[in-house]
């Protein structure tokens, strides 16, 4: 299955995402796991990427579509794989069909505003990895320090309520009308388009996401 995860910032597509991924046996692919993974590995794209980091600039289309290409042609997405917070926008989606880069499964997680806002300040991120957490849904083992490295845990500034506000209006306008756009797609193309609310416990979700997918999804 080739899914794409829809859902605005504190939805929860990265952690449904890994869950779905981890049952499935195929990638979740995170578009901001790739940038640091460039950036770390100091290959020139990732000299560029970090270049633009200091002047606040947003990275190109062009090397975030260039990247995703490249990903989905490895071997261990043969039998599908997970985008998760790709595409953004129209121009995003539209590139990526002209690419080549196409989904099966529109999967898209519905939560509210409110909830998002209170759901985000709890979040608690691993800056080197990008691994999230929750200080009630999905906690570390040991509070603020992350599961694997040791290492210890931040609260993103854009986490606060008023730049969560901003951020969903943001995703209103740029990536929510990505529904229409794939919804008008020819037969062939038009993926098929599942909702599931994302509130509640992340395992309840996760078990509803596979329910939805249903028999497509070999779980």
């Amino acid at each position: 299955m080739k899914i794409m995860l829809l859902g605005a910032p504190g939805s929860g597509k990265g952690t449904q995402g890994e869950k779905l991924s981890q049952a499935m046996g195929i990638p979740r692919l995170s578009t901001g796991d790739m940038l640091r993974a460039e950036v770390q590995a100091q290959t020139p794209i990732g000299l560029e990427i970090a270049a633009l980091m200091p002047t606040g600039q947003l990275i190109g289309d062009e090397i975030v579509i260039g990247l995703i290409k490249q990903r989905v042609n490895q071997a261990d997405c043969a039998n599908g794989y997970i985008l998760d917070g790709f595409p953004r926008t129209l121009h995003q989606a539209q590139t990526a069909v002209e690419a080549g880069i196409l989904i099966d499964t529109l999967l898209e997680l519905t939560v509210d505003d409110e909830a998002i806002i209170t759901r985000m300040a709890g979040r608690r991120l691993h800056p080197a990895s990008g691994r999230t957490y929750h200080v009630a849904l999905n906690p570390p083992r040991v509070a603020d320090i992350d599961d694997l490295s040791g290492e210890p845990l931040i609260t993103r500034p854009d986490d606060e309520a008023s730049v969560v506000r901003e951020r969903l209006e943001i995703y209103r306008a740029q990536t929510l009308p990505l529904l229409n756009y794939f919804q008008s797609l020819a037969i062939g193309l038009r993926p098929r388009i599942m909702t599931v609310n994302g509130e509640g416990e992340v395992d309840a979700v996760a078990a509803t996401v596979r329910q939805v997918l249903g028999s497509q999804a070999p779980i």
